[in-house]
């Protein structure tokens, strides 16, 4: 891992709680002589003086070599998208402020002993999955999106059961007719995967999960397949009322048309994740799904 000089500092949008902890850790980095650099909004939500540096979202992976994120599983999403997009290696530490989060899954008062074993080069570094998922529509490409748990294609809140095909490269796997699909990495198993009674999968498996979400028959059950799969959906839309959509790890989407073919694939770069040094990922899961609770 690069020497660590730089530390790009993010909260969520609003979370004033996360104000004096951003001050004390600045001091706290440049006590060690390392620079803090500050998302723009994060800066403002500190009330940081000018002149100090600042980044934007989009700019901040290329301008740091760790990004400490503040808030919950949503703005590590975030910026996660962003790290893959500006094809930057950086490390991501998640933070908690709250429940604990399957994303940001180092508690608050894990900070400042976490940051210390990433600079002493003594942290574990999960490098996890992510997809690459095109919308394919006449002879170009819609759209280009980088996803850390998962692609959805869902049908609108008014519209009846959709229809959509699957293939593996050229090879057809399922017809599926249910409220929809969603394609998840084995980071994403735990997310709306879970919800729809998909499977979860340990984050260092090399796979792909497709999920169907309510399906219309009981035979359409989730499957597994390699992470090298190229998975294919293609909806049939042969009404007014057919509304499909595609989402990208619930934060972007657009409707699809039809012909459209959303192409997902393992993307060319793993996300650099920080693991929580006193907490394995079963014992995350026993925290957070309750096992073992009467």
């Amino acid at each position: 891992m690069t020497q660590i000089q730089r530390v790009g500092l993010v909260a969520k949008h609003h979370l004033d709680a996360a104000a004096g902890v951003l001050a004390e850790l600045a001091g706290w980095l440049e006590a060690r002589n390392l620079k803090a650099v500050f998302e723009t909004d994060t800066a403002a939500l500190v009330g940081l003086p000018p002149g100090r540096p600042t980044s934007s979202r989009d700019e901040l992976p290329r301008n740091c070599d760790l990004v400490v994120v503040l808030g919950g599983d949503g703005t590590f999403i975030g910026m996660a998208g962003r790290i893959a997009q500006s094809g930057s290696s950086v490390p991501i530490l998640g933070v908690n402020f709250g429940s604990l989060g399957f994303l940001t899954e180092i508690p608050l008062g894990e900070l400042f002993e976490s940051l210390e074993a990433v600079l002493e080069g003594e942290a574990q570094i999960d490098k996890r999955v992510m997809l690459r998922a095109r919308t394919l529509r006449g002879d170009g490409v819609y759209a280009d999106r980088l996803v850390l748990n998962d692609v959805v294609i869902t049908k609108a809140a008014l519209s009846r059961i959709i229809d959509l095909s699957v293939s593996i490269g050229e090879q057809p796997v399922m017809r599926v007719r249910a409220d929809g699909l969603i394609v998840a990495t084995p980071t994403g198993s735990t997310a709306y995967n879970l919800a729809a009674g998909g499977p979860i999968v340990h984050p260092s498996m090399d796979a792909l999960l497709l999920t169907p979400i309510a399906p219309h028959m009981l035979t359409n059950r989730p499957v597994v397949v390699p992470g090298s799969s190229e998975v294919r959906v293609q909806p049939t839309m042969d009404g007014a009322n057919d509304e499909v959509f595609a989402t990208f790890d619930g934060q972007f989407g657009h409707p699809l048309e039809t012909e459209d073919i959303v192409e997902i694939r393992r993307a060319e770069r793993a996300l650099n994740v920080v693991r929580a040094p006193k907490r394995s990922y079963f014992e995350l899961l026993r925290q957070k799904l309750k096992w073992g609770e009467r």
